[in-house]
């Protein structure tokens, strides 16, 4: 390792980022912070912070909000700071050249997926959806491609079959701050070198727009059943009832082919609400209609009416 501790600036905004932060801080000088702006959240719409700049204040490290990296003043504050090395996670906004070029030790981004498998901004989803058994963690050197720079560490995780993007964000959290920690020394001194990625295997995880939520109940249920839980907490999967928005937090498949296989086809299964889809049915426990609490399945029948009449779509 060099002489002294390096100057770290980090960057990151959501809670995953978090416990990579705080490890950082207990070893080495974080010289500032930066995040996404607050943004407006809950019924109230009032502005709520990133989980990074909370945890930054816990820790006495300046933080700066920019909407965009080539903000006025946002390049000179970096310059300010004068990192040796500037360590990226979740932060979702792309490095100008110059930006990277700043550390003597680059950049350093903790990639949420197992490089160069989901590449971009949704790794977590992207592999909750697909049907993926494992992801993991990759600490990659960053350079101008959209996380195409060379790797220094991997470590898997499984994916369970009930984990959601919530429940497998935090276990990717605690991995990432454990790999990156027991990786930073070696990559410092020198003993630990970057690989280039394979060309093989290049998948891509695009942004989420909270429309993306939107079942396709003429697909299979299983299909379904992944996207509910990629998209909890955000942005939650969805479709409408008569009319009516649905939210969906929790549901399993149930193989049904004898009986009417329209897709949309509303039904109840063992005292739950359920629909048919495009190939078996999808069995909602946890479930929730517009302007209502979320409400398990039964609890959901007790109070709605009128769910065996219509289509789901």
């Amino acid at each position: 390792m060099s002489e002294r501790a390096p100057r770290i600036v980090f960057m990151g905004s959501p809670e995953i980022a978090v416990p990579t932060l705080r490890g950082l801080a207990q070893f080495y000088p974080v010289v500032g912070v930066v995040t996404q702006p607050d943004r407006p959240a809950g019924r109230g719409r009032l502005p709520k912070p990133p989980a990074v700049k909370l945890a930054a204040a816990a820790e006495g490290i300046p933080v700066i909000q920019p909407e965009k990296m080539k903000d006025p003043g946002v390049f000179e504050t970096l310059q300010e700071w004068n990192p040796d090395l500037i360590v990226v996670m979740a932060f979702g906004k792309i490095l100008r050249k110059k930006v990277l070029d700043l550390p003597r030790y680059g950049c350093i981004n903790i990639h949420a997926s197992v490089l160069p498998r989901w590449r971009g901004a949704s790794p977590i989803q992207a592999a909750i959806l697909a049907g993926d058994s494992e992801t993991g963690i990759s600490i990659m050197q960053m350079d101008s491609g959209m996380d195409t720079g060379d790797v220094y560490a991997i470590e898997r995780c499984p994916i369970d079959p009930q984990d959601t993007a919530a429940t497998l964000s935090e276990k990717l959290a605690n991995l990432g701050a454990d790999l990156f920690l027991r990786s930073l020394p070696l990559i410092l001194d020198g003993t630990l070198s970057a690989k280039p990625q394979s060309d093989e295997g290049v998948t891509y995880a695009p942004l989420i727009s909270k429309e993306d939520g939107k079942l396709d109940l003429r697909l299979p249920a299983l299909q379904s059943e992944r996207k509910i839980r990629a998209y909890h907490p955000w942005p939650t999967a969805y479709f409408f009832h008569n009319g009516t928005n649905i939210k969906v937090y929790k549901a399993h498949v149930v193989e049904i082919s004898a009986m009417d296989t329209v897709p949309g086809k509303t039904f109840v299964y063992r005292g739950l609400p359920a629909v048919m889809t495009g190939e078996d049915a999808l069995v909602f426990d946890e479930i929730q209609s517009a302007g209502r609490k979320v409400l398990s399945g039964k609890d959901f029948l007790s109070g709605y009416r009128n769910w065996e009449e219509g289509l789901a779509e």
